[in-house]
């Protein structure tokens, strides 16, 4: 057992068939996965899943994960990130990560604890549906990038989003959360 997990076996990743822990939040992890392909129209080979994303706060650096990064004709389109509980808790933190984890706004960006989700617009942050159901599909994503501005994310920002996302996920994580990689030196 490591972490904070209980550890119940091992299991094969839907999209990568990569063995992993047994978890709880894992098993929401692959029920989310296999959502996205059977139900919303997603290839496998279009889902990222455990990006480690580089943040930093002055000297301090950690790796946090990202759990899905959804990619269209090698965009980031959309970005998932999964938390057990509740997901407003999450909502600024994963604004954040869609700010950083690729050099232009992520146009989607979604909170779900696998349960529940919320769906924002990463330009404005406001929340465009609710439940996993409203989820955006493959042909919805595709629509949305059509029109979508990619603004680019200048170096300030970059900076000040890496911070929140900082605060966030490593100041405010758990001493014992093992998925979180904090980094010794400068940046």
């Amino acid at each position: 057992m490591g972490g904070h997990h209980l550890t119940l076996g091992r299991l094969s990743d839907f999209l990568t068939g990569e063995t992993l822990d047994d978890t709880l939040d894992e098993r929401d992890r692959q029920q989310l996965a296999t959502f996205l392909v059977e139900q919303k129209g997603y290839q496998k080979s279009d889902i990222l899943p455990r990006q480690r994303i580089l943040v930093s706060a002055g000297a301090c650096r950690a790796h946090i994960p990202l759990d899905f990064t959804i990619h269209l004709s090698s965009i980031i389109g959309m970005i998932i990130k999964y938390g057990p509980g509740s997901i407003v808790t999450r909502r600024r933190s994963t604004l954040s990560l869609s700010r950083i984890c690729a050099p232009y706004q992520v146009p989607i960006v979604v909170v779900t604890n696998g349960k529940s989700a919320e769906i924002l617009d990463g330009e404005s942050g406001n929340i465009l549906s609710e439940g996993l159901e409203t989820i955006p599909s493959r042909r919805q994503l595709e629509k949305t990038l059509s029109a979508a501005t990619m603004t680019k994310i200048d170096e300030k920002r970059f900076e000040m989003e890496s911070r929140i996302l900082y605060a966030f996920e490593v100041d405010g994580a758990c001493p014992c959360d093992d998925t979180i990689c904090r980094l010794q030196g400068d940046p």
